[in-house]
């Protein structure tokens, strides 16, 4: 007779391998989006800035200056907050900031193209991301993001250049995909670079 026991440990060892079988395809198809885009991205000097007239600037939310620094306050400050909240985030804002892009380029702009097929990849990275469920309401704070991005009468403006709204989405997908771009020996940490500059300033002030 089997004891109940062995049957306990016999179903832990059954997840274990079924659990990753239905996991790893959604976050293989995460991490070959971001890859393929980490490599579009590359591109973002030539596009965004030597394409433009010097300083030029577009209009954007102040949420849509998603920076490295504003993941650090939102872990610190708000409560409950997971890693997926900061992910949906990144991943609004910048469809938002292509769209702000696209809307000041002529269709024959030379960099219409390359913000366009940006537009097209962020699509597809939406299709692979996991589903928010309907179990959980996303922390008072990310909502509140979510409604100002989509607020067209916002009062809360900036002015800066395309190319320092790439270089955000850029460092930050670095931080908040850690899995899926692995820090090698002399290769940037952005979210430990964070750190390091920010407890090095508290030195300084300290001094």
């Amino acid at each position: 007779m089997v004891r109940p026991t062995s049957l306990l440990l016999g179903g832990l060892f059954g997840l274990m391998w079924v659990i990753p079988v239905l996991m790893t395809p959604t976050t293989l198809a995460q991490c070959t989006s971001l890859k393929t885009l980490e490599t579009k991205l590359t591109y973002r000097r030539r596009n965004l800035k030597h394409n433009f007239p010097i300083n030029y600037t577009i209009g954007v939310h102040y949420e849509e200056l998603f920076k490295l620094s504003n993941i650090s306050r939102l872990r610190v400050r708000v409560v409950d907050l997971e890693e997926g909240d900061l992910q949906d985030v990144w991943l609004l804002v910048n469809q938002e900031v292509l769209k702000r892009i696209l809307r000041v380029l002529p269709v024959r702009h030379p960099s219409y193209k390359y913000t366009s097929d940006l537009e097209d990849l962020f699509r597809k990275i939406q299709q692979v991301f996991p589903p928010q469920s309907d179990e959980r309401e996303p922390p008072e704070r990310i909502e509140e993001i979510y409604n100002r991005v989509k607020e067209p009468n916002s009062k809360g403006w900036r002015f800066v250049t395309p190319k320092s709204l790439l270089d955000n989405c850029y460092r930050t997908m670095h931080c908040l995909f850690k899995n899926c771009f692995p820090s090698e020996d002399g290769e940037q940490d952005y979210c430990s670079a964070l750190h390091w500059r920010k407890g090095r300033k508290r030195q300084l002030q300290e001094t």
